[in-house]
């Protein structure tokens, strides 16, 4: 069988051909179509694979299988016959803006740093690009400036085909060693490397490069990357975040951050304020309680289980059985049950199946949560 042509090479900017059908068999993903020539880029090298059409049928993704070109698709084509193959071309248009972008990238800090490129995903909401060593917000921000000035210098990206010769003699980036016919993507100034995938002809075309993350990943850095028109789109859904978050402070946008800033020290003041006011109406609790009571029950709302726990030992200090709760009818009740006389753990295991309960503990306390109405508990607990 002969190999796939391979289009995207001789126009990258190919949006719809012909094309014979020359293989077509189920596979696991769908109807797997081989044409004779192809604009359908495969997956390889970070860019996912190309969408589209040929004829009637849709093209979910494209793989490479030897020197074919597998095109994923959603119905079967006879085997023989000519179609007409469309490309997904604003999908195609932004994986060329996004891989372009990265070189430019990806070749600064090379260049700058020393640091080799080892891993490069372009995902759904970004690109990702892993490098060997660490960069500082300043080291990243330097790079970005320099990456977007050659956006603007509109510079042409060239696509070469060196000999072997003129390949021992070239410094170029390449994640591995390769064999045979190598293709080297130039950028003057940026990047000089091997790669197969598919880019913009001029760097003007790529639009606005901005690095919008980054964390440690094994000994160096992984940046989170926006370019072209996802990095527009990733501005205006920002910008409109800011405009709301504007409106709702009060403020103007570019003084947002100080604005959130006082709420947060505003927060912790009254957080600290709600605090003391509850341990004033805990330790009410316990004073309301007489010296050697037999049992005292109290509901308590907004209790976390550690403040279940505190109340419930405080109030066993001065009653036999004491029993907290705090929940509402609605969605139950955890509860803690102290008793330095009385068997809690044997009481627990008849409290809990008759209120659709569960928990349990060992003397002389049990925790757990019940699925009861107020009434019934206290109905259970004082009979």
């Amino acid at each position: 069988m002969n190999m796939t042509k391979r289009l995207y090479y001789e126009d990258v900017y190919c949006r719809a051909f012909d094309a014979r059908v020359t293989d077509c068999r189920k596979g696991k993903q769908g109807w797997e179509v081989i044409l004779d020539q192809t604009a359908f880029y495969p997956e390889g090298g970070g860019q996912p694979g190309d969408q589209g059409t040929l004829g009637e049928v849709r093209v979910l993704d494209t793989q490479e299988a030897g020197e074919d070109v597998v095109h994923i698709c959603d119905g079967p084509l006879e085997p023989g016959s000519g179609v007409c193959g469309k490309l997904d071309w604003d999908r195609r248009f932004r994986l060329m803006q996004q891989h372009s972008g990265e070189h430019i990238f990806s070749g600064i800090v090379h260049r700058i740093f020393g640091y080799d490129n080892i891993g490069f995903h372009m995902g759904k909401d970004c690109v990702t690009v892993d490098f060997s060593g660490m960069l500082s917000e300043k080291e990243i921000t330097r790079v970005e400036r320099e990456a977007n000035e050659a956006v603007l210098a509109d510079l042409e990206i060239r696509e070469d085909y060196p000999s072997e010769d003129e390949l021992k003699n070239l410094d170029y980036r390449s994640k591995k060693e390769l064999e045979g016919q190598v293709r080297i993507i130039t950028i003057p100034g940026s990047d000089v490397c091997a790669c197969c995938g598919t880019h913009v002809k001029r760097t003007g075309q790529i639009g606005p490069i901005k690095a919008v993350a980054s964390e440690h990943y094994k000994s160096g850095i992984r940046i989170s990357l926006q370019i072209g028109w996802k990095a527009l789109e990733d501005y205006e859904e920002k910008h409109q975040n800011i405009k709301e978050i504007s409106a709702l402070l009060s403020v103007p946008p570019q003084e947002t951050a100080e604005a959130v800033r006082r709420l947060q020290e505003q927060l912790q003041e009254l957080k600290a304020a709600n605090v003391a006011l509850k341990q004033k109406t805990l330790d009410r609790l316990v004073e309301e309680v007489p010296e050697g009571t037999d049992r005292v029950i109290r509901f308590v709302e907004d209790l976390n289980p550690v403040e279940i726990r505190m109340l419930a030992d405080r109030l066993s200090k001065k009653a036999d059985f004491a029993a907290v709760f705090s929940g509402n009818d609605g969605e139950g009740y955890k509860y803690v049950i102290c008793s330095a006389s009385m068997d809690v753990a044997a009481f627990g295991k008849s409290f809990n199946e008759a209120l659709n309960g569960r928990g349990g503990g060992r003397n002389p306390m049990i925790q757990g949560s019940v699925k009861a109405e107020k009434a019934r508990i206290e109905e259970f607990l004082l009979t």
